[in-house]
């Protein structure tokens, strides 16, 4: 088959076109939208359990003879003269966690010490020294590895807080395994593995039996888990027609949020064993997504698994309820015989190998070649760091909003719904490149402003932390759909694979940034603003993909000329030659 006679068959196959023929998003993309968004809730809640079950209680020292050995009250009245601690402005007490002072005349080696009455319980029988104590009354009924594993006091935070980073281990590692494994072996067979290894591991790690295998199944299950939101959204966006991909992609975000949310509802699970079960298990419903759940058609048609392709898209089309023209039925099977033929061709002049088994690494030595491409993947990188440390790092930051951290956080999840929202609008009105923009600008806006305002009005702070919440899920919300459309198909899994490792990366800082309030009360604030606004202006240097075909081929990913001339100053594009 001659080269010409190929690429005329290929436009003939060009899935978007098939589209227009089936149904950009019909009953069947619908009913498959659905069933592939329904493991993200659980993937969402798995990526933040750890926030819970792996989180500091409130508590303090039990004081004998002040505290009730069978009900200790954490809020008694005298718990201020018994144990050290600090007043806020409101005049709320906080007492220290792990030191209580030293009673008159008593004897630490004779604990537990005989009852007092509640009016010798008072500054009066204390003195001002201080010990520490093995024995805690606690705030609330939430159980944590705190109290299974005696994680107690300051010297065990860095415990606490490795858990965080082993979680992040474990997502850098999973995210970009995924996408290469969903480029080489398929979408949906990798998506269902990474779901049924996120069950696995979770449930075993509401199993495990001390802190050391407790650090292990969180790190396999971020593993698991990192792998099902992108592969989720790839599928996804590869399922449905130009004019579809932005909702399908905000939509899945919206499951990604109250996923999140649905943590909140933890208040009623208070033992942490308990609560990642529940999240644990019913992911394994899914199993049954093998005979539910397609692969992808443009991974079959990129793949040149024409036959399958076919057979997907015949049935697509009787579910939507519409016809294929039979010049379009003709050309899978004439496409059909053309590979075969083109397959004995290779195999005769010994370049099988490479065509077949080392396509993904023709594409990339392909991209590595062209400087054009290279600098528009940078930028992209950056972006997608700036995302991860501002989004993550205020989410730190939401200490501020005070009340019941079990609805704060919640709260804190469900603003991401307005922001995805806020993309949607921005994708359709202002196209994928103003909308990523304009996202990041205004999320640099109001972190300036709220980190000028950090000793004013505590409404006006969170207004302005919200609203820098809401840019900032947007702007990551858009980044998953420009960067998908940005990539040909071959290595699209894997590009936005590699995107968003680098992006854990960049998470893993943000929980060091609000440190630097010690310096400079306004600092982080400010910090996340001035990165958010140089992503923002270097967004404005990539090439618009709204309403464009998704490339199939690097061939088929045009250069942007304002790149070109703006950041790299060629002269001359890169060429390419067709396969």
């Amino acid at each position: 088959m001659s080269a010409p006679a190929a690429g005329a068959a290929a436009a003939i196959l060009d899935f978007d076109d098939i589209l227009a023929q089936i149904g950009e998003f019909g009953r069947f993309q619908r009913r498959n939208y659905l069933l592939i968004c329904l493991p993200v809730l659980f993937a969402a809640a798995n990526s933040l359990s750890y926030v819970f079950t792996a989180g500091s209680p409130t508590y303090r020292c039990f004081v004998p003879g002040c505290d009730s050995p069978e009900e200790p009250d954490y809020g008694a009245d005298w718990v201020s003269v018994a144990v050290p601690g600090s007043w806020s402005k409101r005049g709320h007490f906080t007492p220290a966690t792990c030191d209580r002072f030293v009673p008159n005349g008593s004897n630490p080696e004779s604990e537990p010490w005989s009852p007092w009455s509640l009016d010798r319980c008072s500054a009066d029988n204390f003195t001002a020294d201080t010990e520490r104590c093995g024995q805690f009354v606690y705030g609330s009924p939430e159980r944590t590895i705190v109290q299974q594993w005696g994680l107690h006091c300051q010297e065990n935070l860095w415990k606490l807080a490795f858990v965080g980073t082993m979680h992040f281990a474990g997502l850098v590692v999973g995210t970009a395994l995924s996408g290469y494994l969903a480029d080489r072996y398929g979408r949906k067979h990798v998506f269902l593995i990474c779901i049924v290894f996120m069950a696995l591991t979770g449930v075993a790690q509401a199993l495990a039996w001390d802190y050391s295998s407790f650090l292990v199944f969180a790190l396999l299950n971020a593993v698991g888990t990192s792998g099902v939101y992108p592969l989720a959204f790839i599928i996804g966006v590869e399922m449905v027609g130009p004019r579809k991909r932005e909702m399908s992609s905000i939509v899945l975000n919206y499951f990604y949020a109250v996923g999140e949310a649905l943590l909140g509802l933890s208040v009623f699970l208070p033992d942490w064993r308990q609560l990642q079960l529940v999240l644990s298990l019913p992911p394994l419903i899914c199993v049954a997504y093998f005979w539910l759940v397609p692969e992808s058609v443009r991974w079959l048609l990129a793949r040149n698994r024409r036959e399958q392709a076919g057979a997907i898209i015949r049935r697509a089309a009787k579910v939507n309820r519409r016809d294929i023209s039979v010049e379009l039925m003709a050309s899978f099977k004439q496409q059909e015989l053309d590979a075969e033929t083109a397959v004995e061709d290779e195999a005769e002049g010994g370049v099988l190998a490479e065509r077949k088994d080392d396509k993904i690494w023709v594409a990339i030595k392909q991209v590595a070649g062209c400087p054009t491409l290279m600098g528009r993947y940078a930028i992209l990188l950056l972006i997608w760091a700036v995302n991860a440390i501002v989004y993550y790092g205020l989410s730190l930051n939401a200490t501020s909003l005070s009340g019941n951290k079990y609805l704060n956080f919640a709260l804190v999840c469900l603003v991401e719904i307005p922001g995805y929202s806020l993309a949607w609008l921005f994708l359709r009105r202002l196209g994928r490149r103003l909308a990523l923009s304009g996202s990041l600008l205004l999320c640099s806006i109001t972190c300036v402003a709220s980190g000028f305002v950090t000793l004013g009005a505590n409404w006006l702070v969170v207004t302005l932390f919200l609203i820098g919440k809401l840019g900032i899920t947007s702007s990551f919300a858009v980044i998953y759909t420009f960067t998908a459309e940005m990539m040909p198909t071959v290595i699209r899994s894997g590009g936005v694979g590699v995107m968003s490792t680098f992006a854990r990366f960049g998470a893993m800082l943000a929980p060091f940034v609000p440190l630097l309030a010690s310096y400079y009360e306004p600092l982080p604030l400010l910090l996340f603003g001035a990165l958010s606004l140089v992503a923002g202006l270097l967004s404005l240097l990539l090439p618009e993909t709204f309403n464009r075909k998704l490339p199939d081929t690097v061939s088929t990913t045009k250069p942007s000329i304002i790149l070109v001339k703006s950041l790299i100053n060629l002269s001359i594009f890169c060429r390419w030659k067709r396969p």
